[in-house]
């Protein structure tokens, strides 16, 4: 990681904060039962002691965690890992690349960050062990913010029994989020185990996400949908000018409901039905057609897949068709679905989505009355459009 190298235990910038202490107990993801809110939510950062802040946050985390020798409040944790391969991935989240604060809450923001990261260890057939976070944001940001995206974040850890352990905060001109997460495999999958004539697959429906994005993007402001402890979806009251809006669009609440949760809350796909038998495995972050292709330029194989076999959600045809796009370019290319893209040998018996089959090279896709035509790694790249 660039920049200074972060004091991971600390969940500071620069300041010292107080020592962690030997734990052996809780299992990682259970929240503490008590976090206070004592009236400095409304106030500016720069309003309030940096140390203050930290042990705020710190007292909504438990501080007995199994495995974890030393947690959040040392220059470093101390962890007893499993006995197994120890898997680690990290993800940035940049306001103005990433999300728009027009359109995202802050709690929305910390339970995806770590969502998305839960995703990659899940996408190596693993099982996410403990986390660090790097958060900066403005001085002039309340302190709300930083409460909400925790809360965000300590949702979604229980969600996937995973554990804080420290982390960095630091001021920046504009929000930027970073997690690293541990995790732990008995047996680990790569993008590299593809054969010709293994099967496709995907868990779920592709495009929501995306088409999601463009519900956001058209009503211009963020509607506050939330985790709620039971890890069901809810939707805070939504103002009569969000409602006015979707309606000028055609649409619903009910109609877009699925696919907002899909694009401002994913959760990531657990491998635990077909991770004995799959050969390759990636996570859908950018698109369909991109992370195909990197199955194929990993396996050094071609891939042809079948259009009618793309799940698509009612939701997302009943939408896209009222926006005016096509709802399978949105599944081909839109990205951040967060589904599970994996190969395994024929003939065995798979809880997901047939789309294609991996084959000696070439890369095609095949339309409802059998014609083919090429596909290329289209869908979402940092530095610059795909193909």
């Amino acid at each position: 990681m660039s920049g200074r190298k972060g004091k991971g235990q600390r969940i500071s910038s620069h300041g010292r904060a107080s020592q962690g202490g030997s734990v052996t107990e809780t299992p990682p993801g259970i929240a503490a039962t008590h976090r206070p809110r004592d009236g400095f939510s409304h106030m500016k950062l720069s309003q309030i002691s940096e140390l203050y802040l930290l042990d705020q946050i710190r007292k909504g985390f438990p501080q007995k965690v199994r495995n974890i020798a030393v947690g959040i409040g040392d220059d470093a944790a101390v962890i007893n890992p499993p006995r197994e391969h120890l898997l680690v991935t990290t993800d940035m989240m940049i306001e103005g690349v990433h999300f728009d604060l027009r359109f995202v809450m802050p709690f929305q923001l910390g339970f995806k960050l770590i969502s998305v990261n839960v995703s990659d260890i899940y996408a190596m057939g693993g099982k996410p062990f403990c986390c660090l976070l790097n958060v900066a944001v403005g001085r002039n940001m309340r302190a709300e913010f930083v409460e909400k995206l925790f809360d965000g974040v300590r949702e979604a850890m229980g969600l996937y029994h995973t554990a804080l352990v420290g982390g960095d905060l630091s001021a920046a001109d504009r929000v930027s989020l970073s997690a690293t997460l541990i995790g732990h495999a008995e047996k680990y999958i790569t993008r590299s185990g593809a054969k010709a004539g293994d099967r496709i697959y995907v868990t779920g429906t592709l495009g929501d996400s995306a088409c999601g994005l463009e519900v956001l993007k058209r009503v211009g402001e963020n509607i506050p949908i939330q985790q709620t402890a039971g890890g069901e979806a809810r939707r805070t009251k939504s103002s009569d000018a969000v409602l006015s809006k979707l309606a000028r669009l055609g649409l619903k609440y009910e109609m877009v409901d699925r696919l907002l949760r899909r694009h401002l809350m994913p959760e990531a796909r657990e491998p635990a039905g077909f991770v004995k038998c799959a050969t390759s495995m990636i996570d859908v972050s950018d698109g369909l057609l991109i992370d195909l292709s990197r199955l194929c330029d990993e396996s050094k194989v071609g891939a042809r897949i079948y259009a009618e076999n793309v799940p698509l959600s009612p939701q997302l045809k009943s939408v896209a068709s009222r926006l005016g796009i096509s709802a399978l370019e949105l599944a081909l290319s839109g990205g951040e679905d967060y589904e599970l893209l994996f190969t395994a040998p024929r003939g065995k018996r798979i809880n997901a989505a047939y789309i294609g089959d991996m084959t000696e090279s070439g890369r095609v896709i095949v339309d409802s009355r059998g014609k083919e035509r090429s596909f290329t790694a289209k869908g979402y790249q940092h530095f610059g459009r795909a193909q």
